[in-house]
């Protein structure tokens, strides 16, 4: 992270406002700063908030140890801070990361919150990257009665050629000014964007990517 990026990041947040519990600890989430995927909750001091700021990566205050920790450090799976955030009454953080190697727990989940009734599940996420960690798995675990799977048996001509339909299907609804038809159809044409994303191997944060950067 540049110099201008974390005088960026440091003004980004009156760290005199934060409002700390009588342990001189305040919660903190942390946030696939792309896709909003939730990946754990750790608590930080005043000290490690400015090292945080200072750095450009996450630090936090270990309970059990009584310590500062940099996230990563040992893993390598350290935190690039992309953005910081307050809550209303000024005593939990919300941080928006990038994740190196997209693992943020210890048990190498990308996710701390992955457990649904004991069950390994996919962490809460926009519902775009959930639709298509579904079509990746559908990718990497074929099965014949599904359609995606199908689709992506079918290759670039069964793939392209569904983009293409659908493409004009939005174009008619919208057209009609129908809002719940151009719902549905730019639906259908989200999907199938996608089926060509997995099939090329090109990951939806590539295009998170593309997005943010046109944003800026």
């Amino acid at each position: 992270m540049s110099s201008l990026e974390l005088r960026s990041l440091q003004s980004a947040i009156p760290v005199e406002k934060i409002r700390y519990d009588d342990r001189g600890l305040v919660a903190t989430i942390i946030q696939d700063y792309l896709d909003g995927t939730v990946l754990m909750m750790a608590w930080m001091n005043q000290e490690s908030l400015h090292k945080t700021l200072e750095t450009g990566e996450t630090w936090f205050w270990s309970r059990s140890r009584q310590e500062l920790w940099h996230k990563g450090a040992t893993s390598g799976h350290i935190q690039k801070v992309q953005t910081i955030r307050y809550d209303c009454d000024s005593d939990a953080l919300l941080i928006g990361v990038e994740q190196l190697g997209d693992i943020a727990c210890h048990t190498g989940e990308r996710s701390c919150f992955h457990q649904i009734e004991g069950k390994i599940a996919a962490p809460p996420g926009d519902m775009l990257s959930q639709l298509f960690e579904v079509i990746c798995d559908r990718r990497d675990h074929p099965n014949e009665s599904s359609y995606t799977c199908k689709l992506l048996a079918g290759g670039d001509n069964k793939i392209l050629k569904k983009i293409g339909e659908e493409s004009a299907e939005v174009v008619m609804a919208c057209k009609d000014d129908e809002a719940d038809a151009i719902a549905g159809e730019v639906a259908d044409l989200f999907y199938h964007t996608l089926v060509a994303l997995a099939h090329h191997q090109v990951d939806l944060k590539a295009v998170y990517r593309k997005l943010q950067e046109r944003r800026k």
